[in-house]
């Protein structure tokens, strides 16, 4: 098996645009981090697990529409790429406002499966 520093590592090398990967629980604690910059992800996974568990109350229970598969939240400055792991972590992908959301999607996927079977 790969550890998941390395699986975030190679992600944030095989996405254009990307610059930090993270595991979290959803209780927004980290499990799991890598930045190609010295910025500290323990903020992001806990403010980004909160719209995550909201996100998936609203559609699970509020729309019907079932538990989110992923989400993604551009702002003016950061996007964000959310995959779900399991019940209770899901993968962040931190990416640049010239990212690809395609990759990121596509990769991002692939990641959140291998690393799975780690947590």
């Amino acid at each position: 098996m790969v550890p998941m520093l390395s699986t975030l590592k190679q992600l944030v090398g095989d996405v254009d645009g990307a610059w930090a990967a993270a595991i979290s629980g959803l209780d927004g604690l980290l499990v799991e981090s890598y930045s190609a910059t010295d910025i500290d992800l323990s903020l992001l996974a806990a403010e980004h697990a909160g719209m995550l568990r909201g996100a998936s109350q609203a559609y699970s229970e509020t729309l019907s529409g079932g538990q989110p598969r992923e989400l993604y939240i551009r702002a003016e400055r950061l996007s964000v790429f959310l995959h779900p792991i399991g019940q209770n972590f899901f993968l962040l992908l931190a990416l640049s406002g010239r990212s690809n959301l395609g990759q990121a999607r596509l990769y991002g996927r692939d990641a959140a499966q291998r690393l799975e079977a780690e947590l």
